[in-house]
């Protein structure tokens, strides 16, 4: 995932938006998560409003998480994906050519620590000695530091496992971790499927976490009149699925394979508003950066108004 460096985007991306040429292909990676994208695949309004434009769109995934897609963006394979602010702050630090063009700030009951519902652990301070199943550099490890810090756990007083989310749904419901920090769709099979209690959701940790909509910067240098084809459809797609959560529910627990009685949790958690990034969206994903920079788990800051692009 590492390449050098960012190229500004500088006045190209100023420049009135080029004419499509006919024919041109759209490559979407597309992760097993609920997201706008996730939406109008489903739903074929982005093939629809791409052919529009004389573009045909080509899915690739789905992925099981952002870093795997970010690492296919980078090598060139994938042209637009999703992931966590968190996860765009670790590919924008290895120096992957990407820009953000939307961003949905997670509702507080989408991310969380997990614990035994019958279990010892009652409070943060419980977890003092214990092990949390985290992703590497990701969502997770970023909810459980965050939750240590706010209620003055020393880092080193926990141990974090690190796993990939379906490896540490595993480890989590066979007892070989204590508790397991995470996202919805995870949050949703824990507490239904592996016997879980949220003992930390988004609000009492204080995460600032969000999904981004990110392309790489090629592509959207080249083609920026089909990436804001692609925001405006998401945002018609998110304005749906505010307005029909179960629908949206069943669509995404489809898309990802989870039991349809999962739904209605999962459309309410997350038919949430996307929006273009605003300047206090940038300096909130880069006050994450500088957390991560202090908690060691990225070298140094990346600009992050660098690897913003406003449609």
């Amino acid at each position: 995932m590492h390449r050098r460096g960012f190229a500004k985007l500088g006045a190209a991306l100023l420049l009135p938006m080029p004419a499509i040429a006919s024919g041109e292909r759209v490559r979407i990676g597309w992760l097993r998560a609920p997201n706008d994208l996730t939406t109008g695949r489903a739903r074929g309004t982005l093939e629809k409003a791409l052919a529009a434009k004389g573009a045909r769109i080509e899915w690739a995934g789905p992925f099981p998480a952002a870093a795997p897609a970010l690492e296919a963006l980078n090598a060139g394979s994938v042209d637009i994906t999703a992931g966590s602010s968190t996860a765009c702050i670790a590919a924008l630090a290895a120096g992957i050519p990407m820009v953000i063009f939307a961003y949905q700030k997670i509702a507080p009951s989408g991310e969380g620590i997990l614990v035994k519902a019958d279990g010892p652990i009652r409070t943060l301070a419980d977890l003092r000695g214990r092990s949390v199943a985290v992703n590497r550099g990701g969502t997770g490890e970023y909810l459980l530091m965050r939750a240590l810090e706010k209620n003055g756990i020393e880092a080193g007083a926990v141990k974090r496992v690190y796993l990939s989310p379906g490896d540490s749904g595993a480890a989590f419901s066979q007892g070989h971790v204590d508790a397991w920090a995470t996202w919805d769709p995870f949050v949703a099979i824990g507490v239904k499927s592996y016997g879980a209690r949220v003992l930390a959701d988004g609000a009492a940790i204080g995460s600032d976490n969000a999904v981004t909509l990110m392309a790489s910067k090629a592509f959207a240098e080249k083609q920026r009149g089909l990436l804001k084809t692609v925001f405006d459809t998401c945002l018609a797609d998110n304005a749906w699925a505010q307005a029909n959560k179960a629908e949206a529910g069943r669509i995404w627990t489809e898309a990802m394979s989870l039991p349809a009685e999962l739904a209605p949790v999962i459309g309410e958690n997350n038919a949430v508003p996307t929006r273009a990034v605003s300047d206090a969206d940038i300096t909130q994903i880069a006050q994450i950066a500088e957390w991560y920079v202090s908690s060691r788990i990225i070298p140094r800051r990346p600009n992050i108004s660098e690897g913003v692009i406003k449609l």
